[in-house]
């Protein structure tokens, strides 16, 4: 079980962070960060991840959305893993994920990564993303060849990781005539590596010929029952059955000592800089940015189910209704505070029926976490937390209560569910791991 959260810029004294007005993705400008802020802000979110190890849970779960104030770990995320390399001595460092269609040099993450691993002694865990038009558009990467540079620098890695040099690689969006990285995976053949999703179909299927863990993120539970099931058809296809041990869910939780307070500390989690993949958040998606030509599909039959569900399809630019050059769909009609607080708690009641968000007592969280695991069936699970507008102390306090009463009791429903994860299971070939099996012998 992992912790995760978007490491939010909160700047609680500036006037766009109180606007009752939800943030265009990508027209904030970085003119507004307080260094000094955004230092505390770094060093708060590593010192809940040093608490995180010390609660007990066996990860911590770090991401990379890049030129937005709901994520400060776009390009820095790896930098991030190696301080917790260095700092952690136990929990896995889970990277979902690095983008790679936006790297043009991808032997830099292969020596990066090498380190990271090293460092841990065999903790990493590195996750491939192929992006949103937020990342695309950011760092100048050609959207039509997304899926095909995805492919490619992964190829490239793996054989970087696991061959070794020097040696040539010509391909068609990356040549090299010399790779020889000095650094080794510390585990061998290389740190397993997870593939999280919401939209392709191709990205899934791709993850279940490889036979990586694919993460579902905060997505609605009968839609990702439909996303695993294609997971474990696409498995049978290619010789094999899917287990727990592929499936990965990561979802919102926050614990608290009375109903009270975890329903309004929790929803803090939707509050803050908008988060356009977040559901609930009143961020909005830049419709320009997301949508661009060449990177989705052009079929119905490239999409998940998720597709269905109205949030993750605007956060792709493909659920407007409108005309991309439509000024008005971005804007909000001006309503009073009060009106629009009302209708935030409408909003966050919605997002706890539909369990896209558990709150409550250690004792009343705990039947609602087994309906997820028990309705999904992941091996891999994270839960989303101390995000959006809460604050250190809230964060602090939700850890404390996760480690001391609900860690134990979701393991012990995971042990009796039979669910078991990529840590105990290979999924390569579904037998049992231990260390050593995960670990470099030489």
């Amino acid at each position: 079980m992992g912790y995760f959260t978007e490491r939010p810029y909160q700047d609680r004294s500036a006037d766009w962070y109180q606007s009752a007005l939800p943030i265009l993705d990508l027209s904030l400008s970085n003119g507004v960060i307080d260094p000094h802020l955004q230092a505390d802000l770094y060093h708060r979110y590593l010192d809940e991840k040093l608490y995180v190890e010390e609660m007990g849970f066996d990860g911590v779960m770090l991401n990379s959305h890049h030129s937005t104030p709901f994520c400060m770990g776009g390009g820095p995320m790896n930098n991030e893993a190696a301080i917790l390399a260095r700092l952690t001595t136990k929990a896995k460092i889970v990277l979902l994920g690095n983008v790679l269609p936006i790297w043009d040099d991808p032997l830099w993450l292969v020596e990066e990564l090498g380190m990271i691993d090293v460092l841990s002694r065999g903790r990493l865990v590195s996750g491939w993303v192929r992006g949103t038009g937020s990342e695309s558009f950011s760092h100048n990467a050609q959207p039509p060849y997304n899926w095909e540079r995805f492919q490619e620098a992964h190829d490239f890695i793996i054989k970087a990781w696991t061959t070794p040099g020097p040696f040539r690689w010509e391909g068609d969006h990356y040549q090299y005539r010399y790779v020889n990285p000095w650094v080794r995976p510390y585990q061998q053949p290389h740190p397993q590596i997870w593939v999280p999703g919401s939209i392709s179909r191709a990205t899934v299927e791709w993850a279940a010929r490889h036979r990586y863990v694919y993460v579902m993120l905060d997505s609605q539970l009968h839609l990702t029952e439909q996303v695993f099931e294609i997971y474990r058809q696409e498995a049978r296809r290619n010789g094999y059955e899917a287990g727990s041990q592929h499936l990965g869910y990561m979802f919102r939780v926050h614990v608290d000592d009375t109903e009270e307070k975890a329903y309004e500390t929790g929803r803090k989690l939707i509050e803050g800089v908008g988060n356009v993949f977040l559901d609930g958040s009143n961020g909005q998606a830049n419709i320009w940015a997301q949508n661009l030509p060449g990177l989705n599909p052009r079929k119905k039959s490239g999409y998940l189910p998720t597709v269905e569900y109205d949030r993750v399809a605007a956060a792709r630019g493909l659920a407007t209704g409108k005309s991309v050059t439509d000024e008005e769909s971005w804007k909000h009609e001006d309503v009073s505070r009060e009106e629009h607080d009302r209708r935030r708690y409408e909003i966050w009641d919605g997002v706890l029926e539909r369990y896209a968000a558990i709150v409550g007592t250690p004792d009343t969280v705990l039947p609602k976490i087994r309906h997820v695991l028990e309705t999904l069936r992941p091996g891999n699970v994270f839960f989303w937390h101390g995000d959006g507008d809460m604050s250190h102390e809230e964060s602090m306090h939700g850890i404390r209560l996760f480690g001391e009463y609900v860690l134990p009791a979701v393991r012990e429903m995971g042990q009796e569910l039979e669910l078991k994860s990529a840590f105990e299971i290979d999924t390569q070939t579904n037998q049992p791991l231990d260390d050593t099996t995960l670990t470099s012998n030489v």
